[in-house]
Order: structure tokens, then sequence, then C-alpha cells
């Protein structure tokens, strides 16, 4: 009977650390898959709305595209260029910086690989024989 009951406090045991190991994978998985990339995107958010720089053409989280003209610590100033309006806003209002150079690299690599012009084949056709 002693050795039953020892049994049961063994197996009772080895459950509370099959779940602790269990819980200690599922935070892992959790920060690996999650947390780490979420930090790193927003290191990376940080680093591009810090670099900011006057003449820069941005696109606003709310979709306005613009070229920076003034700077402060939390705010900028941009003017769009269609209406020649100048919009001040803040700077985590940013969502992206156009770069003209990448639009450049674009372009280069598409005229390379533009394929050469087909060929034109004149169809004749045959009318038959018209000697009836």
């Amino acid at each position: 009977m002693g050795t039953l009951a020892s049994m049961n406090i063994l197996l009772a045991g080895g459950q509370g650390s099959s779940s602790l190991i269990f819980m200690v994978a599922m935070f892992a998985i959790f920060y690996f898959m999650l947390i780490r990339p979420q930090r790193k995107k927003d290191k990376q958010v940080r680093d591009m709305r810090a670099s900011l720089k006057r003449g820069d053409e941005i696109i606003t989280i709310g979709g306005l595209h613009g070229k920076i003209v003034k700077i402060t610590d939390d705010f900028i100033v941009i003017e769009m260029e269609h209406a020649k309006q100048r919009i001040k806003i803040q700077k985590w209002a940013v969502h992206s910086v156009i770069n003209p150079s990448d639009y450049v690299e674009e372009t280069v690599e598409l005229t390379k690989e533009t394929p050469e012009e087909p060929e034109i084949v004149e169809v004749v056709e045959d009318e038959g024989d018209e000697s009836k």
C-alpha cells in the first residue's frame, strides 16, 4: 500500500514538471514568433523617424504625400506638391520615407529586362484557283 501511494506522488510530481516545461515552451514560442519581431519592427520605425531630414519625401499614416520643409523635436512641416500647402504634423504620424533612388534602380532593372520586339511576319493567304 505504501508503494502505491509513493507512485502516485511521483506521477503527480512528473505531471507538474511537464506542465511547467510546456508553459516555458509556449512562452518561448510566443517570444520568438510575436514579441521579438514586433520589437525589431518598432526599432526600425523609430530609427526611420529619427533619421528624417529636410527634403525627404514622406507618406503619412493618413496617406498624405509631401516633402519635409522644417523639423523640430516632435513636429515636422511638410509641403504637398500639388497644392503647395504646408501642414504641421507630429513625427509619429510619418508612415514611410519615399526614396527616389529606389524608383530609379527599379526603372533601370526594368529597362534591362525588357524583351526584344517580336518579329513581324506577313501572312499571305492563298485564295485558291481562280481559273473557273
